[in-house]
């Protein structure tokens, strides 16, 4: 069974992600920003992490920088709605630092899930070859 870890400081979103990995068979673990996400990381295993960008504490570009120095091969999903200032520039960021996708919110659930399917395949063909 794969392992998720949602990383965003919105309850609603959390839980509405693990819901839906959940129901798809996955394992997911669950943290409200970065230093929590990215000490989780260290103690369980992780597959995939899907990580919102703005959060308190440390940021997801923050945490995707600190997780791609860590682990290179380590897939990595950021998503954002923007903030406040609605800007996605961010999303963009979070690309040139190493995520292998990003996803604007509102969240397109089926599209979430074949990407996090995909990533975790042709991470395990790696390292089975």
């Amino acid at each position: 069974m794969a392992r998720v870890l949602i990383i965003d400081d919105d309850l609603f979103t959390r839980e509405t992600l693990r819901r839906v990995f959940e129901g798809e068979g996955y394992h997911v673990s669950l943290a409200e920003n970065g230093v929590d996400g990215v000490g989780l990381f260290h103690r369980e295993q992780t597959d995939l992490i899907i990580t919102d960008i703005l959060m308190p504490e440390k940021d997801g570009l923050e945490s995707i920088s600190e997780l791609r120095a860590k682990v290179p091969d380590l897939p990595i999903i950021a998503i954002s709605g923007g903030g406040k200032s609605g800007s996605l520039e961010f999303l963009q960021v979070a690309r040139e630092l190493g995520a292998d996708e990003v996803m604007r919110k509102p969240l397109a659930i089926r599209r979430l899930l074949d990407i996090a399917a995909r990533l975790i395949g042709q991470r395990r063909d790696r390292d089975s070859s």
